[in-house]
């Protein structure tokens, strides 16, 4: 889909750096990943509405 070498994604890397500050890297990434989680939940349908705790 799309065609992302490895200058374009240092240069991604060094914006986010610079935008976030190397302190906050870890956090804004875990953030990230929750949110690609919940929204490839919310793309199936998965809610976890009508599953048993057995």
């Amino acid at each position: 889909m799309f065609n992302i070498g490895w200058p374009e994604l240092v240069l991604i890397l060094v914006v986010v750096l610079l935008l976030f500050g190397a302190a906050r890297l870890p956090e804004v990434a875990k953030q990230l990943g929750k949110a690609i989680q919940e929204f490839k939940k919310a793309f199936k349908g998965e809610d976890g509405e009508g599953k048993s705790a057995s």
